[in-house]
């Protein structure tokens, strides 16, 4: 295939996003959006995690969404407060069921340096052993999935203390074949 004709074509991402929205929302499952954050992403930072946040994109839990080829937008109550919401869609990392966990997840986003920042890494941000290879050589790369075993110690997959919330089997990504 001709690399020029790969190169204009725009990402599936926005789309397959899209889908999985409609398809939670036709099936009565609520959308949740695992989302990178970074100075491009415009959310409470109160509830960021680990430079993640997990959002509710249900109609229920927003207003005003509209799910575009570039950005996410929306107004959301975190805490009873009116926010608003702007992610890119490079930065979303997963769209899935809050019930069941079907779903997709999508690589990270490329690290975008500026010359002013090329020495300053932001808050939680390290840098990989893959040698700077481009995210198509790398393939997709996923967190680890809580276990049954660690939701009983508390800890999320990585170990980590899982913060507070709802009690119970937390929602695990599966490959939908």
């Amino acid at each position: 295939m001709n690399n020029t004709n790969e190169q204009a074509l725009p990402s599936t991402r926005p789309y397959l996003i899209r889908a999985m929205h409609e398809w939670c929302t036709d099936n009565g499952f609520s959308p949740y959006m695992a989302v990178h954050v970074d100075r491009s992403v415009q959310v409470p930072m109160e509830f960021v995690n680990n430079g993640e946040i997990v959002l509710n994109v249900s109609h229920d839990a927003t207003s005003g969404l509209h799910i575009g080829n570039d950005w996410i937008e929306f107004k959301a109550r975190f805490g009873g407060v009116a926010r608003e919401i702007l992610v890119p869609v490079t930065h979303v990392l997963a769209i899935y069921a809050r019930e069941n966990g079907q779903g997709m997840a999508f690589p990270p986003p490329e690290p975008q340096v500026s010359e002013a920042d090329a020495g300053a890494a932001l808050p939680g941000e390290s840098g990989g052993t893959d040698g700077g290879a481009p995210a198509a050589q790398r393939g997709p790369q996923l967190r680890a999935v809580p276990t049954e075993e660690s939701l009983a110690q508390g800890t999320g997959g990585d170990g980590s203390p899982e913060p507070g919330g709802p009690k119970g089997p937390r929602p695990a990504l599966k490959r939908v074949k």
